[in-house]
């Protein structure tokens, strides 16, 4: 997953937002734990979020012939692939101690 940069230098637009006194209250205090200004805080989290909601689309919309193509190529024999062999018969680094 990307990040989203939000250097202060880098930052020209302007969002507002309302929150009831118990919200900021919690964003400060979140804020403060992370060592973060309240507004960097708010950006990172809201990026953040942003990025799982775009990366967690499931819906994809294809005209008739594509899903075909994606049926064909799906319908196809499995084939041979060396450099997949090879990867699998390796140990994984975490398992090498």
């Amino acid at each position: 997953m990307t990040t989203v940069a939000s250097s202060p230098s880098a930052r020209s637009a302007r969002l507002g937002l309302r929150a009831t006194p118990e919200q900021e209250a919690v964003l400060r205090r979140a804020a403060e734990v992370a060592r973060k200004s309240l507004t960097d805080f708010i950006l990172d989290s809201a990026c953040l979020a942003a990025e799982q909601t775009l990366l967690d689309q499931r819906l994809f919309m294809v005209s008739g012939s594509q899903y075909q193509t994606l049926m064909d190529l799906l319908d196809r024999p499995e084939q041979a692939n060396a450099g997949l062999a090879d990867l699998f018969s390796r140990k994984a680094p975490w398992d090498s101690k």
